[in-house]
Parts: C-alpha cells; sequence; structure tokens
C-alpha cells in the first residue's frame, strides 16, 4: 500500500506525472522517459555508478536500458519546495530487497518534468549461477580463458584480444558472424598474445571489434555497442571496442588491439584510459587478420602509462638510442577540426606542461592550407584499396553479411583502382617526409579527437561528421609510421585525450615522455 507523506498540499498534476513516469520506467518506454525528463544542458540524473549532465547525455544512456526487474512503490514521500519545485522520495520493493528513487519535479509550461533524478534499484538476489558476460564486449571469456605461458613483469595481468588475433583453439571472427561461421581453429596463437602470456600474461578472452576493423564509432551491427564506462550516454569508439571497454570496465589490465587509422587511440580518448601505437612494423602482425598493412599496427590499451611501458618492454624491440625531446610541435590546420572546449582545453594544458618544463615551448608548423585533406585522401584511398584487397572477395561472395555502414566502405574500397591506388602511395610518401621533418627530435602535440565521443542517439549524419574530422587528426601517425600515445584529458564534458606523436624508432622515449606528462599536468577539474 502507498503511504503518501507531505507537509503541504501536493500541487495539481505532479503526482500523475509521477505516476506516468513510474510506469514508463517498468515499461522501458524510452519515448515516455524522454518527454519528461526536462529538455536542457543542466537535467541530472544519477545512480550507483554515473552520473549524467543533460538531456542528450540522459537519453543517449537510457537508449542501451533494458527493461528494469519488476518492483513496486512501497512508500512515497512528498515535499513541496517551491510553488514550481516538488522533491519526491519512493521507496521500492521487489521482495526483501528494497530500493530507492529521487525526483525533483518541475511544473513547465508542458506540465511537470524530471529536473533531477538518482535511482538505486533494490538489489538482485543471490545466485549461485555466474554472471553472464556483455556480448557486446566479448566474444569469449574465462577466468582465466588461456593462462600464462611463463612469469614475467606482466604476471597477474588480464588480457583482452581483439577478435582479429589468432588464439589457440579458437576461430578468429573479425566481427563478423558469416566469417566466424566459416573459420576453423587456429593452430597457434599470434606471436603478440603468445610473447604476452610467456611475459606473466593470462588471456581473460577474445574482445569484439568493429567489423572487419573498418570503422571507429564502437558499434558493430551485429552485437551491438560496447559500453563507454566514463561516458554511459556516449559510445565507446573503435574499432578495438571491446579492448577498450573491457579495459576501462576493469575486466582487463590490457587490452590488445590494432590501430590503422586511430583505433587504439580513438576508444582510448574517449573512455579516459591510455591508448598506445607502436612505430609501424615494431611489433609483428603475423597471426593477424589485416585490414590495410600500410598502415596496420598492433598496439594497446590500458589504464595507466606504468603498465603501457611494461606491454612495450615485452612487445617491442631492444629499445633504440634515446633520442631526446628537443621540441614540440603544433599543427594549427589540424586543431582546427577540434570543437572550441576540446581546443580550449588542448591549450590550457600545453601551456601547462611547458610551464612545468615538462615540453618545450611549442612550435607552430604550417603547410598549404588543403595540405591536410590531400594527405587525408591519399590516406583513405590507399587503406580503401588495402581493405578490398584483404577481404573483397569474401564479401563479394557473402552478400548482405556487413551492416549497412561498414558495407558501405567496402562498397567504395571496391571502386578504387591500381593506379589510383599507386598514386595515393606517392602521396602518402611526401606526407611522411613531411611529417618526418617535423618530428626530427620532435614531439608533435594534437588533441586525439575533435570532441568527446557522439551520443549513442546521434544520428548517421552526426556521426559522419565527427567520423570525418576525427579521422583526419588520427590518420597523421599511420602517414608517418610514428609512435603516438594518447593520454586522458580531464575537464571536459566527457573524457577527450591528448596525443604524443613521436619520431619512428622512439617508442620507448615518448612513452617516458608520456609518463612524465601524465604524472603531473593532466588531472585538471572535471
Amino acid at each position: 500500500m502507498v503511504d503518501i507523506h507531505s507537509p503541504e498540499s501536493v500541487p495539481p498534476g505532479v503526482l500523475e506525472a509521477f505516476w506516468r513516469y513510474d510506469a514508463a520506467l517498468l515499461a522501458n518506454d524510452k519515448a515516455v522517459l524522454d518527454e519528461l525528463f526536462l529538455p536542457g544542458p543542466e537535467t541530472l540524473r544519477g545512480d550507483g555508478r554515473n552520473l549524467l549532465v543533460g538531456h542528450g547525455a540522459i537519453s543517449g544512456f537510457r537508449s542501451a536500458r533494458a527493461a528494469i526487474p519488476t518492483r513496486a512503490i512501497a512508500a512515497l514521500h512528498v515535499r513541496v519546495l517551491a510553488a514550481g519545485d516538488v522533491l519526491i522520495m519512493a521507496r521500492t520493493a521487489a521482495g526483501a530487497a528494497t530500493g530507492l528513487q529521487t525526483q525533483l519535479w518541475r511544473r513547465t509550461e508542458a506540465g511537470w518534468r524530471v529536473a533531477a533524478a538518482h535511482v538505486s534499484l533494490p538489489a538482485p538476489p543471490p545466485s549461485p549461477a555466474p554472471p553472464a558476460f556483455d556480448t557486446s564486449v566479448w566474444r569469449v571469456v574465462g577466468a582465466p580463458f588461456a593462462p600464462a605461458l611463463g612469469a614475467g613483469p606482466l604476471d597477474g595481468c588480464r588480457v583482452a584480444v581483439k577478435d582479429l588475433f589468432a588464439v589457440a583453439g579458437q576461430p578468429v571472427g573479425g566481427g563478423v558472424p558469416a566469417y566466424l561461421a566459416g573459420q576453423p581453429p587456429q593452430p597457434e596463437s599470434a606471436a603478440s598474445v603468445t610473447a604476452l602470456q610467456r611475459a606473466g600474461a593470462q588471456l581473460a578472452g577474445i574482445a569484439r571489434t568493429d567489423e572487419f576493423a573498418y570503422s571507429i564509432a564502437g558499434r558493430n551491427a551485429h552485437y551491438g555497442a560496447a559500453p563507454n564506462p566514463a561516458a554511459p550516454g556516449r559510445l565507446g569508439g573503435g574499432s578495438s571496442s571491446g579492448p577498450a571497454a573491457a579495459v576501462a570496465l576493469g575486466q582487463a589490465e590490457i587490452g590488445l588491439g590494432t590501430d590503422t587509422a586511430g583505433s587504439i587511440r580513438i576508444p582510448a580518448a574517449y573512455q579516459g584510459i591510455v591508448g598506445f601505437r607502436p612505430t609501424h612494423g615494431a611489433v609483428g602482425t603475423g597471426g593477424v587478420l589485416p585490414l590495410a598493412p600500410s598502415f596496420d599496427t598492433v598496439g594497446w590499451l590500458t589504464r595507466n602509462v606504468a603498465t603501457s611501458r611494461d606491454v612495450a618492454g615485452v612487445l617491442l624491440p631492444a629499445a633504440a638510442p634515446h633520442r631526446p625531446v628537443t621540441r614540440a610541435v603544433r599543427l594549427p590546420f589540424a586543431e582546427e577540426l577540434a570543437d572550441q572546449p576540446t581546443l580550449a582545453l588542448f591549450t590550457e594544458r600545453i601551456g601547462q606542461l611547458e610551464a612545468a618544463g615538462l615540453l618545450p615551448a611549442a612550435d607552430q608548423a604550417d603547410g598549404p592550407a588543403d595540405v591536410l585533406e590531400q594527405w587525408f585522401a591519399a590516406f583513405r584511398t590507399v587503406q580503401a584499396y588495402e581493405a578490398w584487397q584483404a577481404h573483397g572477395a569474401w564479401i563479394s561472395a557473402h552478400p548482405g553479411a556487413l551492416g549497412d555502414d561498414v558495407a558501405g566502405r567496402f562498397a567504395i574500397a571496391a571502386t578504387v583502382t591500381e593506379s589510383a591506388a599507386a598514386d595515393a602511395l606517392a602521396v602518402v610518401a611526401q606526407a611522411r617526409a613531411a611529417l618526418s621533418g617535423w618530428l626530427d627530435g620532435a614531439v608533435l602535440l594534437l588533441p586525439t579527437t575533435p570532441g568527446p565521443a557522439p551520443l549513442r542517439t546521434a544520428e548517421a549524419k552526426e556521426i559522419d561528421d565527427v567520423r570525418g574530422r576525427t579521422l583526419r587528426m588520427s590518420c597523421l601517425a599511420p602517414l608517418a609510421g610514428a609512435p603516438a600515445v594518447s593520454l586522458p584529458l580531464t575537464g571536459h564534458i566527457a573524457p577527450v585525450g591528448l596525443s604524443l606523436i613521436g619520431a619512428p624508432g622512439t617508442d620507448s622515449a615518448l612513452l617516458d615522455l608520456a609518463a612524465a606528462v601524465s604524472a603531473q599536468a593532466l588531472e585538471g577539474s572535471p
């Protein structure tokens, strides 16, 4: 029985709005829930793990919400705070378990709307069955899935392996169910997987990838969008979507993935973790499903730079002679792709790093106004041509096997001729030469992405715009064949990243610099 307590008369309509809201919660009626939350950037919704700010973020979070367990309102308390503001606190019950939900209701011209809400769900009853794993993060998972093969610097670390790597006894799926169904179990693991195991790491499981790694969104048409624990209403980024989420969720210490155009660094920026792309070719790609070999690079995600350096000590060749960083470089023609809050935050933190003596004062490298567009066009052409060479025959034999977005990219890739690819490779060589000059003895500083991850409810047009601007920034490291690390940059409405790009072969020195930068100057105020 519902028991209502209120020291003052309850304004008309507010209880009706509350019961409509509660019914929508139980029915998972997202349209009604969106309607009843106050529009605008100041609406709040919190629970035991997350605080969402703004109607868009709340709506994005709710887009992935499943129907909640059955429960009932056991008691309702109403307090009138002002003529148009009413606080309602409700105790919920599901059997012996109890929870709480609180809303601040505000009267508007459209009726009563939720300005702020907090929910604590009734705890589920204990179950002897093991919890199901999130299939948007993992293809297969174990405890562990495969043990360590030795002892070393990675003792106790769990590795989430992107579903492009050969794992002994398992087929490679590439994020495509039809492809997975036709693949035999691999006789042995990729060399990079085995090296991690021999250094003490155990495999937590095989984690999801965007289809054939030809995406940076972190949204797979077959398996869904992997979560973004740092910004639950937003996409998590891809194509190393599963390993990134596993690391951010604390289900693995290391995410082993690939970075062709940014597939390590972009999800790292979106989820507030560390992503490292080594010098192209520094880690062998044997046993790894290709996308575009001219740019494909094995890389990794971690929650801190220290673990990334431990992985580097295992996977990278013997350290090259230390080449000190004597210069820092910024690229205004690339920075202008970032949104204003991201660029302002990036510039502020660079100033802090310079003031702390961690970076020399940055020079600005200039180029023709259209140079980045020329380089990106060449990069995209080579990537598309090589992607079709790698997967075109299979795709042609399996129409309808891919989601619309990735299928559209491969359809364009199918039209790239050998001569067009050769012309583009010549431009890539020119870009590499120019970038090598800028990187000689220097570190290139760049926002990792133009801004925070798009909301999960973002329209295709917005996703395409973000993708285009992001790739124009993230293609610089692969064009240079250079190592790059994305570090968490806090202080925005959601996570973004600071990229440090070094000269090819300076991987260890770059990670040393990243450790100093991360330890002293990136915290900021959220």
